[in-house]
């Protein structure tokens, strides 16, 4: 019997994705036991304000050829027909029913970990996944229920404070970003007058 694929899925708006993604998600999948990293990629999340987010499809776009030239990487959409607001419990569900013998784990960072508690259904999500966690920094602590969990994994990855907030309004003030984004993403951000 062949053992199970073990996904990692690192959820995020990517708007856009810029090189701290790439790094993270490569990292993540070279030095964890991860067979391959999907970025799903989120079409609106309930906690954010949607007007500063570019269309789904252009976000998506860019996610898809940032990771072109990584195998193990893959861009995901998955969440582009799950009703909305969107849940990560939920979509879990989906991906389970939709890949049978795969094993879906959550890569996120230490400051989401310090908020898990808040997630809807976060203890089913924890007992019947393997969490990822990557150093960020962050006010608050991590409960102690999560510290030395047996489902969460902490991955000592680069700790890497570039947001895709800060390129957006490096854009719009028209500094020079481009060293801070995959070359082809800039071109396609650059190409379609985005952020301006």
């Amino acid at each position: 019997m062949t053992a199970e694929k073990r996904i990692g899925l690192y959820f995020g708006t990517f708007n856009p994705i810029h090189v701290g993604h790439l790094i993270l998600a490569n990292h993540m999948v070279e030095f964890s036991d991860l067979d391959e990293v999907w970025l799903v990629v989120t079409p609106h999340n309930p906690h954010k304000k949607k007007k500063t987010l570019l269309d789904d499809i252009h976000r998506l776009a860019m996610v898809r050829i940032a990771v072109e030239d990584y195998p193990k990487l893959k861009a995901s959409n998955i969440e582009f027909d799950l009703p909305q607001p969107n849940y990560t419990v939920d979509t879990l569900v989906y991906l389970e029913e939709k890949f049978p013998g795969t094993q879906f784990c959550l890569i996120m960072g230490e400051d989401n970990l310090k908020g898990f508690h808040k997630w809807k259904n976060y203890e089913v999500i924890l007992e019947r996944h393997k969490m990822y966690v990557y150093p960020r920094i962050s006010e608050g602590t991590v409960a102690t229920a999560f510290e030395d969990h047996p489902r969460i994994t902490k991955v000592a990855a680069p700790i890497i404070e570039l947001s895709s907030t800060f390129i957006r309004k490096g854009i719009k003030a028209g500094k020079n970003i481009r060293p801070m984004l995959p070359h082809s993403v800039w071109t396609y951000l650059d190409e379609m007058n985005f952020y301006k």
